[in-house]
C-alpha cells in the first residue's frame, strides 16, 4: 500500500494539483451532472411527497374506502354506519377553495366535526359557527370577517374557527356546510372506513360490497394516491432521464482528462513497468484518479443540488399542478439514500469513463513509451473498426425503438437514444478525419495559414479531439432532439388548437385552473346567456374524474350537437365526423381521446365499463379523437347521456358562440354573469393562457439542456488547455520561425471555431435522429398523443449560433496562455 501510495502521489497527485484549472473544470463537470440528477431526484419526489400531507390524514387510519364518480348517495353512509362489527366509517366531501388574496386554490375538505373535532388545531380551535371553517398550512391572510374564499362560483366571507398545523394548505369545514358550498346536497365524495384493530380488511371488504349493492366502488384506501403516483411515474422517469445528460457530457471530459493523463505520463510509465510495476496497478492508479475525480465531484454536487432543488421543485410542481394533480410540494429532503445514490452514480460514471485509459495505460510497454506518436497512430489504424461497429450500434438502436413500453416505461426509445449516442461517438474519429482533410484548402482561403493548420492540428490530436468533438456534440444533439420534440408539439397544439377552440368565449368558475379542480357553475347561467338575443349557442360542458383501467382519467359530457356544427376537430378513426356526432345523443355512446386508446388498448367498437354514481354503464367507443389537453384521457358522452347517469345539471364551463353583428356580446355576458364569480375568456386570451402553460412546462426541460451545454464548454475550454500545454515545444518552434502573437492566437481560435463546427454538425444530424425517436417512440409510449414533425428553424438557429459562439469563446483563455508562452524557456526544456 505505501509504494501505491507513493506511485498515486507521484504519478497522480502532483499532476492534478500543477494543473489546476484542468483539474478544476473535470471536478465541476462531474459536479453540475450529479447537481442536476441530485436536483431533479429531489423536487420530483417533494412533488410526489405532496400526496402524503396531513390532510389526508384528518379521517383517521382507513384501511378502506368508497368512491363513485358524480358522488355517493348520503342514504348508503347510514346504512354502513349501522353495520355490526365496529368498524368505523367517516364521510367527506372535497373540493376547492380559491383565495384571491394569496392567488392559490387550496382543498377544501368536508368532514363530520362533531363526530371528529380537528386533529392539531391550536388554542382557538373550538366548535364552530355554521359555516365556519379551519385553516390548515401557512400563509393565510385574514379578514375582519374572517377569510374571503371563491368556492364553485361563489364568493363570501367565512369565520375562521381556528388553524391546523400542516406542511399543506387546506380548508376544513363541517360536511353539512360543504355540501352547500359545493353545491353537493345529499351526496358525498367518499367514504373512509377504518376496520376493528385486528380484523382483516379482506373480509370487511366483501362485506361492504354486499351492502353497497353496486352504488359505489369499493377499495383499498389510498388507491386515488397510487393511482396518481402511477401516472406521474411517466413524467418522473422522462425528468430522470433527461437530469442524466449533464452527466453522460461528463463522462466525456473525464475520458478526455483521463486520456491526457495517460498520454503525457506515457514515458513515467513504461519506466514503472520497467522497474517491475504490474499492469494491475497501473490500471488501479489511473482507476483511481477517475474516480477521485467522481468522489470530489459528487461531493460538491450534493450541496450544489440541494441548492438547486429550490429552484427546480418551483418548475416541477408547477407542471405537475397544471397537467398531473392538484399538490402542494412537500418539503425538500436530502436523505441518505438519495446522497449515497447521487454519489454511488457519480463515482461509477467516472469510472466507466475512465476505464478505457485506464486499459490503455496497463498495457504500455516499456520499449514502446517513449513513442510520442504512437497513440495518434493507433487512433488512425482503429478508425474503420470504430466505422464498423457504428453501423453494428446504429441497427441496434434502430431495432431498440421498435420495442413496446415496458410497464409504461419507454425503456427501449431511451435504449435506442443511448445506442445512437455511442454509434455517434465510433464515428466521429471518421468523421473527423475526413472533414480535416476536406477544409484544409477552405480554411486556408477564410482564414489562412492559420485555419489551415489549426485543421491539420485537429487532425493530428485525433484521440483528444474526437473525444472532445464527441462530448459536445451529444450536448448539442440532445438540444436539437428536444427542441425539435418541443418545437413539433407547440406547433401540433397550436394547429389542434385552431380546430378545437371555435367558440368566442369560455366562462369558467374563478380560481386557478389546475388538474383536478373542476368546480361549477350554477345552473340557471347557462339559460340566461342563452337567451341573450348577441349569443346563437351554448355549449354546456361538465367534467368529472373517473377511474378506468387503475389510472385516473376523464369523464366529460357536452352538447354534441352544437360541437358538432361549430367545431373543426376531424376524429383520428371512427369513420364520419359527422355520423359519429349524430349517433352520440342516441344512446350510451362515447368518443375517446387518442392519450385514452393508447394507454388502455381501446379500439373503435370496444365497450367500456364505467363507474358513474348508483350505475355502471357499458359505453361503446364511436371514434377516436386527438387531445393535448391532458395524458389523462377523456371519455366524451353526449350531455343527455351524462345526465342520464349523473343528473347532475350544473356545468365545469360553458362555451359561448355570440351570434355576428349583434351588439356587443361580451358586455351582455357580463350583465347575465354580475352575482357570480366566474373568469370570461375571450377565444384569443384562452389560446395564449393555454401556450403560456405548455411553455412553463418545458421550462425545466430546457434548464436541463443549458446546464448540459455548460458542462460541454467547459470541457473545450480544458482540452484546449490540454492541447497546447501538449503542443509547447510545437507553439514555441512557431514563434522561433517568426509567428507573431496574434497568428498563434488566430491559431487556437481557429482550432476552437473548427471544433465548433465538427459539433455543431454531427450534434445536428445526431439532433435529428434522436428527435424521431422521441416524438414516434418515447412520447407515444409515455403520453399516448401523436406529434406531427416540425422544424423550429429559427429557434435552432439561434441555438446553435450561441453553441458555436460560446465554442469559439472557451478558446480565448487557451489562446492567451498560448501567446504567454516563453518560446526560449521551451525550446531549453526541450
Amino acid at each position: 500500500m505505501t509504494v501505491l501510495a507513493a506511485l498515486a502521489r507521484r504519478l497522480i497527485l502532483r499532476p492534478l494539483l500543477r494543473e489546476k484549472l484542468r483539474t478544476s473544470l473535470t471536478i465541476l463537470a462531474v459536479a453540475l451532472g450529479v447537481a442536476v440528477v441530485v436536483a431533479i431526484r429531489l423536487s420530483g419526489d417533494a412533488a410526489a411527497g405532496s400526496f402524503r400531507s396531513s390532510m389526508r390524514t384528518l379521517s383517521g387510519p382507513a384501511q378502506i374506502e368508497l368512491k363513485a364518480a358524480g358522488g355517493i348517495d348520503e342514504a348508503l353512509f347510514g346504512e354502513l354506519a349501522r353495520m355490526p362489527g365496529g368498524a368505523r366509517f367517516t364521510a367527506r366531501v372535497e373540493g376547492f377553495a380559491y383565495s384571491a388574496r394569496e392567488r392559490v386554490a387550496a382543498p377544501l375538505i368536508g368532514l363530520d366535526l362533531l363526530q371528529q373535532p380537528p386533529r392539531g388545531g391550536d388554542e382557538s380551535t373550538r366548535m364552530p359557527a355554521e359555516d365556519s371553517v379551519w385553516l390548515g398550512g401557512p400563509g393565510w391572510i385574514g379578514s375582519k370577517c374572517g377569510v374571503e374564499l371563491t368556492v364553485q362560483d361563489a364568493t363570501r366571507c367565512y369565520p375562521v374557527a381556528g388553524r391546523i398545523e400542516s406542511d399543506s394548505r387546506f380548508v376544513l369545514m363541517d360536511i353539512g356546510a360543504a355540501q352547500r358550498a359545493l353545491r353537493r346536497e345529499g351526496r358525498l365524495d367518499r367514504i373512509d372506513v377504518e376496520v376493528p384493530a385486528g380484523e382483516e380488511s379482506g373480509v370487511w371488504r366483501e362485506r361492504i360490497e354486499g351492502a353497497a349493492q353496486g352504488r359505489a366502488e369499493v377499495r383499498e384506501a389510498g388507491t386515488e394516491t397510487n393511482e396518481n403516483r402511477k401516472m406521474l411515474a411517466a413524467f418522473r422517469w422522462n425528468l430522470r432521464a433527461l437530469s442524466y445528460i449533464s452527466l453522460v457530457v461528463g463522462a466525456f471530459l473525464i475520458y478526455n482528462t483521463i486520456s491526457v493523463s495517460v498520454v503525457r505520463r506515457r514515458g513515467e510509465v513504461g519506466i514503472l513497468r520497467a522497474l517491475g510495476v504490474t499492469r494491475a496497478q497501473v490500471l488501479g492508479l489511473f482507476l483511481g484518479e477517475g474516480a477521485a475525480f467522481g468522489v470530489v465531484g459528487s461531493a460538491i454536487g450534493l450541496g450544489l443540488g440541494r441548492a438547486m432543488a429550490e429552484g427546480t421543485v418551483r418548475l416541477v410542481a408547477g407542471t405537475v399542478e397544471q397537467l398531473y394533480v392538484s399538490s402542494t410540494p412537500a418539503p425538500i429532503a436530502l436523505t441518505a439514500a438519495v446522497a449515497v445514490e447521487a454519489v454511488a452514480t457519480g463515482i461509477a460514471v467516472a469510472v466507466l469513463a475512465s476505464a478505457a485509459p485506464a486499459v490503455e495505460a496497463s498495457r504500455v510497454m516499456p520499449v514502446e513509451a517513449m513513442a510520442r506518436g504512437r497513440r495518434e497512430t493507433d487512433a488512425r489504424a482503429r478508425i474503420g473498426r470504430k466505422l464498423a461497429l457504428a453501423a453494428l450500434l446504429a441497427i441496434a438502436a434502430a431495432a431498440a425503438a421498435r420495442a413496446d413500453a415496458w410497464e409504461g416505461r419507454p425503456i427501449g426509445g431511451y435504449a435506442a437514444c443511448f445506442l445512437a449516442i455511442l454509434a455517434s461517438a465510433m464515428a466521429i474519429p471518421a468523421g473527423v478525419t475526413a472533414v480535416s482533410r476536406t477544409m484544409g484548402a477552405v480554411a486556408r482561403r477564410v482564414l489562412g495559414v492559420e485555419g489551415m493548420l489549426a485543421s491539420r492540428s485537429v487532425a493530428a490530436s485525433l484521440s483528444r479531439t474526437s473525444v472532445l468533438t464527441g462530448a459536445l456534440s451529444t450536448a448539442v444533439a440532445m438540444m436539437v432532439s428536444v427542441g425539435i420534440m418541443v418545437g413539433s408539439f407547440r406547433e401540433t397544439v397550436e394547429t389542434w388548437m385552431d380546430a378545437q377552440l371555435r367558440a368566442d368565449f369560455y366562462i369558467r368558475p374563478m380560481g386557478g385552473a389546475g388538474a383536478g379542480r373542476h368546480p361549477t357553475l350554477d345552473p340557471a347561467l347557462a339559460g340566461r346567456i342563452e337567451a341573450l338575443e348577441q349569443v346563437e349557442a351554448v355549449d354546456r360542458f361538465r367534467l368529472y374524474e373517473i377511474s378506468y383501467g387503475g389510472l385516473p382519467a376523464y369523464l366529460g359530457g357536452g352538447q354534441t350537437s352544437v360541437v358538432a356544427r361549430r367545431g373543426r376537430a376531424e376524429l383520428l378513426s371512427g369513420g364520419d365526423r359527422a355520423s359519429v356526432f349524430a349517433k352520440l345523443p342516441l344512446g350510451d355512446y362515447a368518443i375517446v381521446s387518442e392519450p385514452f386508446a393508447n394507454k388502455h388498448r381501446v379500439s373503435v367498437g370496444d365497450r367500456i365499463r364505467l363507474r358513474l354514481g348508483a350505475t355502471e354503464p357499458e359505453l361503446a367507443v364511436l371514434g377516436i379523437y386527438h387531445d393535448y389537453s391532458s395524458e389523462r384521457g377523456y371519455v366524451i358522452v353526449d350531455r343527455s347521456t351524462l345526465l342520464r347517469h349523473l343528473p347532475d345539471a350544473a356545468p365545469s364551463s360553458l362555451a359561448v358562440y355570440a351570434r355576428p353583428g349583434v351588439g356587443d356580446a361580451r358586455r351582455a355576458i357580463e350583465q347575465a354573469t354580475a352575482g357570480h364569480d366566474v373568469v370570461i375568456l375571450p377565444h384569443r386570451r384562452l389560446r395564449e393562457e393555454a401556450l403560456a402553460i405548455f411553455d412553463r412546462t418545458f421550462a425545466i426541460t430546457w434548464a436541463l439542456e443549458a446546464v448540459a451545454i455548460l458542462v460541454a464548454v467547459l470541457g473545450v475550454v480544458g482540452a484546449l488547455v490540454s492541447l497546447v500545454i501538449d503542443r509547447r515545444r510545437e507553439l514555441a518552434l512557431l514563434r522561433f520561425l517568426g509567428g507573431s502573437a496574434g497568428q498563434v492566437r488566430k491559431l487556437i481560435l481557429s482550432e476552437a471555431g473548427l471544433l465548433g463546427l465538427l459539433a455543431n454538425a454531427i450534434g445536428f444530424a445526431l439532433g435529428a435522429a434522436l428527435s424521431l425517436i422521441l416524438i414516434y417512440v418515447i412520447n407515444v409510449q409515455s403520453f399516448g398523443w401523436t406529434i406531427q414533425f416540425h422544424w423550429p428553424a429559427a429557434l435552432l438557429l439561434v441555438a446553435l449560433s450561441g453553441i458555436y459562439a460560446a465554442t469559439i469563446l472557451a478558446g480565448i483563455y487557451p489562446a492567451r496562455m498560448a501567446v504567454r508562452m516563453n518560446p526560449i524557456e521551451v525550446i531549453h526544456e526541450e
